[in-house]
């Protein structure tokens, strides 16, 4: 921010405003002055902040007010990405500057020191528009450029072996490696990582492309771009895949594999004609973050232990239930880590295989050529497993032979869609398994939800009052003590990308099939009747787990509502 190593004009400007005292910068400069004798060189700002005496945000205000510049925080009005492009990288980087939007014919120019001359002229002449100097908070003058700068990094594409290798260079990318395709896809790939986006959507629509980012689950439109771009953009993100540029009739399918600020990233692409232009999905896998475990997936303390003595069974039938995109192969890798060993012989039928995990024969399923999960767990079965794992239950023929599979000595789990845990066991009824089949080979269900987790650094609370919270939600985890609930909800700053969200938690409900509930599925009894005795015999619902996450302060009230009935 270019703070003035005088003590004497940030000091009175900051005093004058009523932020600090004149003791709490004498303070100050006696920690500066000892810290400038170990060698090191603060700023005044910088001990001012770490004392707690001020922000970040009081100190760009004061060095605004008394320079006359403007104050602006990005994090409340972000920042326009055509103006921010007029420069580029490099030159925001040197003179820690980056443009941030337009006004009356004039460009608005965030700067770390906004009396710096030479850097306005420059940007002035690379430009070509006259700049008017911007004070904004040093931090998140940091995070912008560092952003800025990893979306222009060039991608570097890895090959999976020689052979791709030799297939990829046959391709005549010279035709359409044209600059600004290359360079967008870069700045599309690295804003992905960087943003922690699972999918990016580029959409070409009437009168422009449109590019979407799912971040934790919801999907954020990120830029729009001019039609005219869209054609190289789709055949160079085509290239990359391996894909046929000239058929753009048919949907097809490729596979990339790129490596991104020392990430490897596989990356696979699905094409699908629409009515303006080939439509690109792109689902990213991070081949390098490391497995989860199943306390880090926010499973309750009550609920592991329940799920602990189940998943060491030496047989039994396991499923994993939820919606599209609730995280349940997570929750199948975090729990086959846990009892992976070399003791044990464990199996899987995935498709495709998301994740490549040391110990576990993975198979990889291809209907084509006959190989269906039906058809593969007959196989495996010929292939002394200790475990199974099917990645989903599609069909009768499949649920059959995992039950029975469970019945015969293995410990077998899979997944399947429904929206609670008793709701799984009535599911498999319907799909034609015997209910005596059922109730000797399931032993627990985990159905499950992904939450967004609010953001430290903005989230904020607020307070209620116990009647108003029990009026809105009458089943609200309260203490009989309890007469106000502090509570928090969802901001926005540039550490979430204006989201209010940083990341996401599962909500979870553990039902372990008991002797009643054995009896209940014999009785072919409903879901509601399941659901209520294993309430009674101690299961949290899918609400409780979530309100409770609330309560905590982890997620916020709407977000629960929004991913739980």
């Amino acid at each position: 921010m270019g703070l003035i190593s005088e003590a004497g004009f940030l000091g009175e400007q900051l005093i004058r405003m009523g932020i600090v005292t004149e003791e709490q910068i004498e303070k100050a400069l006696e920690v500066q002055a000892q810290k400038k004798l170990k060698g090191q060189k603060p700023m005044l700002g910088q001990v001012l902040i770490e004392l707690g005496f001020c922000r970040e945000k009081d100190i760009a205000q004061a060095l605004a007010k008394k320079s006359g510049f403007e104050f602006m925080s990005i994090n409340n009005t972000g920042i326009d990405m055509n103006c921010a492009n007029l420069i580029s990288p490099e030159t925001a980087a040197k003179y820690k500057a980056i443009p941030i939007g337009m006004v009356d014919g004039k460009l608005k120019v965030a700067m770390q020191n906004p009396n710096d001359i030479i850097a306005i002229d420059d940007i002035q002449i690379l430009t070509g528009y006259e700049i008017i100097p911007i004070v904004v908070p040093d931090r998140e003058l940091s995070a912008i450029l560092e952003q800025f700068s990893n979306m222009s990094q060039n991608v570097e594409r890895q090959a999976d072996n020689d052979e791709e290798e030799k297939e990829f260079g046959s391709i005549n990318e010279e035709s359409i490696s044209e600059k600004p395709a290359v360079l967008l896809v870069n700045q599309i790939m690295n804003h992905a990582v960087r943003s922690g986006a699972s999918d990016v959507h580029i959409e070409p629509q009437e009168k422009f492309t449109r590019i979407r980012f799912r971040i934790d689950g919801v999907l954020h439109e990120i830029m729009q771009q001019p039609t005219k771009m869209h054609p190289v953009l789709s055949s160079r993100i085509k290239v990359l895949g391996g894909m046929d540029i000239a058929e753009r009739r048919i949907p097809q399918d490729g596979r990339i594999t790129l490596k991104i600020e020392d990430k490897t990233i596989d990356i696979r692409v699905a094409s699908l004609p629409s009515a303006y232009g080939e439509k690109l999905t792109l689902r990213l896998l991070n081949r390098n973050s490391n497995l989860i475990t199943l306390e880090q997936l926010g499973f309750p303390e009550e609920h592991l232990k329940r799920y602990n003595e189940v998943m060491h069974l030496p047989y039994g039938f396991i499923l994993i239930t939820g919606p599209t995109g609730s995280g349940k192969s997570t929750t199948l890798y975090a729990t086959l880590a846990e009892i992976n060993s070399p003791d044990k012989n464990i199996i899987t039928l995935e498709d495709p295989i998301e994740r490549r995990m040391a110990g576990l024969n993975q198979i990889q399923m291809n209907a084509k050529a006959g190989m269906t999960f039906a058809s593969g767990l007959r196989s495996i079965l010929r292939s002394d497993p200790d475990i199974i794992m099917v990645g989903e239950i599609r069909d009768r023929e499949t649920a059959k032979i995992a039950v029975e599979s469970a019945l015969t000595g293995h410990l077998v789990f899979s997944t399947l869609h429904t929206n609670d845990a008793p709701g799984a066991v009535t599911r498999l009824g319907e799909m034609g398994v015997e209910p005596f089949l059922t109730s000797s080979s399931l032993v627990g269900v985990i159905a499950q939800r992904l939450a967004r987790v609010l953001c430290p650094a903005c989230r904020k609370a607020y307070s209620m009052k116990r009647e108003e919270l029990l009026l809105n939600t009458p089943d609200f985890p309260l203490d009989p003590w309890e007469e106000f609930v502090t509570l928090y909800k969802p901001v926005g700053c540039l550490s979430c990308n204006n989201t209010g969200y940083k990341g996401r938690m599962g909500i979870y409900e553990f039902l372990r099939v008991s002797e009643n509930i054995q009896k209940l599925i014999l009785e072919k009894a409903s879901t509601n009747e399941i659901r209520h005795t294993a309430i009674k015999e101690g299961m949290k619902t899918l609400r409780q787990d979530g309100l409770m996450k609330v309560k905590l302060g982890i997620t916020s009230m709407e977000e629960l509502l929004r991913v739980v009935m």
